[in-house]
């Protein structure tokens, strides 16, 4: 489909997702949001999609919220009586939710490369991903209480499950900002490049190493990531036995083996 906000494109089982507004730094307006949702429906339903980048063009990776677009919500959500226009916001910010929670359901890995700008929302978005990569000048923000809000988006669920929780409070009470290479410090991201092109270069040579694996096994293994994130070792351990007893005796597994023995890739179906 055309996208107003995005660039999307698939190679070689590399879906690239692009924001796509540089001359806003890729600040995330109504548009935005809802194409975020659809792109990773689609990634998530496309059988020949095996991983996902996520990155943003021009000198920023994302600005977080366009103030100016979201600044007619107060008249959105408009009603005479108070509760219900307490309870149309609050279905404003669950969509809102859902849009960035579309990354997270998405059964493919999700890798973030972030350079410049990485600011407010954009955190609540890349917390959203499997993993997380930056150039070494980036810098990160959660930019929400200086404009005295609560993030309500994910940041405040997602991010101290990601780093330690002395340095998520810590980010969040003061919004300050914190370099590239501090993130790589903490663990928010993995690994810092140079710059915008070998970071690129290099994300994509980590896709292009998950997309050789089988899409059966790493579909389920992102599964019982996000499952053992939110339930005890008992529960996942439990799941996974389910899971395999269903999932385990798959074309897959004998790919995999026989590719082995006759020491040659692996040539999976999508």
């Amino acid at each position: 489909m055309d996208y107003q906000t995005l660039a999307v494109s698939l190679q070689n089982h590399i879906a690239h997702i692009e924001l796509n507004r540089p001359d806003k730094a890729n600040a995330l307006n109504e548009t935005m949001w809802n194409e975020i949702r659809t792109a990773f429906k689609w990634a998530d339903e496309t059988a020949e999609v095996r991983v996902v980048v996520l990155s943003g063009r021009g000198k920023h990776f994302c600005a977080g919220i366009d103030l100016i677009s979201f600044a007619g919500v107060q008249q959105m959500v408009a009603d005479k009586d108070q509760a219900r226009m307490r309870e149309k916001m609050r279905r404003q910010i669950l969509d809102m939710q859902d849009c960035m929670n579309a990354i997270e359901r998405c059964r493919k890995p999700v890798l973030a490369a972030m350079h410049g700008a990485c600011v407010g929302f954009a955190i609540d978005m890349t917390t959203c991903c499997d993993m997380r990569y930056s150039t070494t000048d980036a810098f990160f923000s959660v930019k929400e209480i200086d404009i005295g809000m609560t993030a309500d988006v994910g940041t405040l669920q997602r991010l101290p499950k990601l780093i330690p929780d002395g340095m998520a409070r810590e980010l969040v009470y003061t919004g300050r900002k914190m370099s590239g290479e501090e993130a790589q410090k903490i663990g928010l991201v993995n690994r810092c490049f140079d710059n915008q092109e070998a970071l690129l270069a290099g994300v994509m040579q980590i896709a292009q190493d998950i997309a050789q694996k089988s899409p059966l096994a790493m579909r389920g293994t992102k599964e019982m990531i996000l499952y053992a994130r939110d339930h005890s070792v008992a529960d996942g351990l439990n799941y996974i036995a389910t899971w395999n007893a269903a999932m385990l005796l798959s074309d897959d597994l004998q790919e995999a083996m026989t590719a082995n023995m006759q020491k040659r890739p692996a040539k999976f179906a999508d």
